[in-house]
């Protein structure tokens, strides 16, 4: 009796797992979980500053939805986006975040990025994919070409601040470690 209801057990936890990844794959949806620190920047900075990128990107939907938050800034927040290029180098735009400089892509419009630290939310569709990296093959509007670069490590989140244009934090975002 005892052993029949072990092999329940373990056959009711197969099933609950299988039923979850199952509901995970049927939605096509991906969480991405990264921390931001100046030694990510190229070159690497030593900043007090950090934050948190966390995402859910839902292909087959055609969104990826976020949050951004960041604190200790050495200097005021102007803009954060999402750039194409591996981690050794800095790349093009592909998707504003927030900006506070009014630079964003004509027909966007992304958040304001809290200047002193704190959280911005948002979404990003087709719309919002602009072209800055059309030269390394993502067009505007190309949102599955951003996440088949952000599921192969190709992509990287970046706030820039009045001190540090360039960037003051950074994370490389791989989409392939979350699944």
């Amino acid at each position: 009796m005892r052993n029949a209801r072990v092999k329940l057990a373990i056959a009711a936890a197969v099933v609950g797992a299988l039923t979850v990844g199952a509901v995970a794959v049927a939605t096509g949806g991906q969480k991405i979980s990264e921390s931001l620190t100046g030694y990510e920047e190229v070159p690497a900075l030593s900043t007090p500053g950090a934050g948190e990128f966390r995402a859910f990107v839902n292909r087959s939907g055609q969104e990826i939805r976020y949050r951004l938050t960041y604190d200790h800034l050495e200097s005021p927040a102007t803009q954060a986006h999402i750039h194409f290029e591996n981690a050794t180098n800095n790349g093009a735009i592909v998707a504003f975040l927030c900006t506070n400089l009014g630079n964003a892509p004509a027909g966007t419009s992304p958040p304001a990025c809290p200047a002193d630290g704190g959280t911005v939310t948002g979404s990003l569709r087709p719309a919002d994919v602009g072209g800055g990296a059309m030269a390394q093959g993502i067009a505007p509007g190309e949102f599955g070409e951003m996440v088949d670069a952000i599921r192969a490590g190709a992509t990287y989140v970046n706030v820039h601040t009045t001190g540090r244009p360039g960037g003051e934090i950074r994370a490389q975002l791989d989409l392939g470690k979350h699944r």
